[in-house]
């Protein structure tokens, strides 16, 4: 048992999916899981494990931004030695030609984030997912006849930007769309040498000004969960 998380040791699986919302995970483990106990409860940031398809998956919610979804990416990795983490998330798409609902594979994470200044003192670090992970989604995707756009995204400290036109210049160098988790979960998996993807469904259009209904992103956006799945 970590601090943040009251697993027992075998409880947890070496795959594991990593929405932010709590309620996200237990949609996720309640409709695509066989076999479902819930392993944690501890600050409401809810874990189960079941199977698919024969297969042990976890699925823990790791809350809103990187300070937060740190604590549970470290003690899944250090304290239950966790090898594979697809973060299923929501981002708000940059680009004029995303859709709501389009699916978006990050290839690599720019951010606005300090996370890896304590680390590189000069020089940045480009966090990236794991080959392996994006194979098997890129694969996956063509099994399932899933459309999706694979490239750059960005992952910010705040939601709310403080300056108008905050993200310009990540539109005009190609990024694909903004979230708050992705460059932290690539950093550490590298730093400790497992296996991370992030699969992001659009939830919001910055251009198109706009937004899905909140009960949508809480227990919807099936396609996103289908497609990681077949990365066990």
């Amino acid at each position: 048992m970590s601090l943040h998380i009251a697993a027992r040791p075998g409880e947890i699986a070496d795959f594991v999916l990593m929405p932010g919302d709590p309620l996200r995970a237990a949609w996720i483990a309640e409709t695509f899981l066989k076999e479902v106990h819930c392993y944690n409860r501890i600050r409401g940031m809810l874990g189960f494990t079941g199977t698919y398809e024969g297969k042990r998956v976890s699925v823990q919610g790791s809350g809103m931004g990187i300070p937060s979804a740190l604590i549970y990416y470290t003690e899944l990795i250090k304290d239950y030695g966790v090898k594979k983490i697809i973060r299923v998330g929501t981002a708000g798409a940059l680009q004029k030609d995303l859709k709501l609902r389009d699916l978006i594979i990050a290839l690599s994470a720019s951010t606005t984030s300090g996370i890896n200044q304590e680390v590189f003192s000069y020089g940045e670090f480009a966090p990236t997912a794991d080959f392996g992970l994006l194979s098997k989604a890129m694969e996956g995707a063509v099994k399932l006849g899933l459309a999706y756009k694979a490239g750059n995204v960005l992952t910010t400290d705040s939601f709310y930007p403080a300056r108008e036109n905050a993200y310009s210049p990540w539109v005009d160098h190609g990024v694909l769309c903004v979230e708050m988790e992705t460059a932290g979960l690539y950093s550490i998996a590298a730093r400790y040498g497992v296996a991370a993807l992030s699969i992001l469904t659009i939830s919001d259009s910055l251009p198109r000004e706009q937004r899905t209904p909140v009960s949508d992103r809480e227990r919807s956006f099936s396609d996103m969960i289908n497609l990681a799945l077949q990365c066990t």
